[in-house]
C-alpha cells in the first residue's frame, strides 16, 4: 500500500464498539513482533520509544532521533504506523506542522498531539491547541494525505486523584469539540477510567474516542460496549518487556555466581 492509502485505511479501523487495539511498540524490531501476533495497525509510545534509546518522557529525546526510529519502522513494516510525537516539539504552530511533516516524510500516517506544556505546567489554551492542530491539518491536506491527528488531552492525567475525574469531563468534552472543529480525527483521554465517565465522553464526542490501558481501566469488551473506537497500551509493553529481560538476566547472573 502507499503511503497515502495507508492513512485511509488507519482512519476506517476507528469504529465505534469495535475498537482498533494498538499494542505500542518502539522500534523496528517491536514493529515485527507485534505485526507477527496480529495488529492492523501500529504505534509507538512516546515513553517506550525515550527509554529505548537512554531518554527519559517529556520530549527528552531529540527529534532526529525520533524521526530515525520511525523511519526505520517503516522501511521494514507495510502496517500504518502512527507516531506519539508529544507537544510537536513546538508550541509554535508553524513550527509543530513543520515537524509534523518530518514524519509524513518518514512515512507515519498519524500522530498523538497532547495539550499538556511539555516540560511546563498546566494545559495549553483551548484556542492555542486548535490553532496548531489546525495548521497541522492544513499542512497534510496540502501533503493530499487523510494524517490522522489523535489530539490528546491530558486533563485526567494531569489530575491523580480519581475522584475528581467526573469533574473534568465537561471541560474535555468541549476541549475535544474544538479538536475537530480544528481538524483533529481521534480524541485521546489517557488515565480515564471510570465506566461512566468514559461512555459520557463516546456519546458526546463527535471524534472517534481512544482509551489506554491501565491498572483498573475497563477490559477491551468493555470498552468498546461503551462506544471506544480506539484502545492502546502506553507504556505498559515496553515496561512488561523489561521486567522480563531483567528476570531472565538476574537468574543468570545467580546461576553464574
Amino acid at each position: 500500500m502507499s503511503q497515502v492509502e495507508k492513512a485511509r485505511m488507519f482512519a476506517t479501523l476507528h469504529k465505534k464498539g469495535d475498537p482498533i487495539v494498538l499494542y505500542n511498540i518502539w522500534d523496528a524490531g517491536t514493529a515485527k513482533a507485534v505485526t507477527e501476533a496480529g495488529a492492523k495497525a501500529l504505534a509507538t509510545g512516546s515513553w517506550s520509544v525515550a527509554a529505548a534509546q537512554g531518554y527519559g518522557d517529556g520530549e527528552k529525546i531529540p527529534m532526529e532521533a525520533l524521526v530515525a526510529t520511525t523511519r526505520q519502522i517503516t522501511a521494514v513494516n507495510d502496517l500504518p504506523l502512527s507516531v506519539d510525537f508529544e507537544g510537536a516539539y513546538s508550541t509554535d504552530p508553524a513550527g509543530a506542522a513543520a515537524n509534523v511533516e518530518k514524519l509524513i516524510d518518514a512515512g507515519a500516517v498519524g500522530i498523538n498531539f497532547e495539550d499538556q506544556v511539555v516540560g511546563g505546567e498546566g494545559l495549553h489554551p483551548v484556542e492555542k491547541q486548535a490553532a496548531r492542530i489546525r495548521a497541522i491539518r492544513e499542512m497534510a491536506d496540502r501533503r493530499g494525505i487523510a494524517f490522522f491527528i489523535n489530539a490528546r488531552t491530558d486533563l485526567f492525567l494531569r489530575e491523580g486523584d480519581l475522584s475528581k475525574h467526573a469533574g473534568l469531563v465537561e471541560e474535555a468534552i468541549e476541549r475535544g469539540n474544538a479538536y475537530a472543529a480544528a481538524g483533529a480525527n481521534g480524541f485521546f483521554a489517557p488515565w480515564l477510567i471510570d465506566e461512566g465517565l468514559i461512555e459520557k465522553v463516546c456519546a458526546a464526542s463527535p471524534l472517534p474516542v481512544n482509551i489506554m490501558m491501565r491498572p483498573g481501566a475497563p477490559d477491551v469488551k468493555t470498552l468498546a460496549k461503551l462506544g471506544v473506537s480506539r484502545v492502546s497500551y502506553g507504556p505498559g509493553p515496553y515496561r512488561a518487556m523489561m521486567e522480563k529481560l531483567k528476570e531472565a538476566a538476574a537468574a543468570v547472573y545467580a546461576a553464574a555466581g
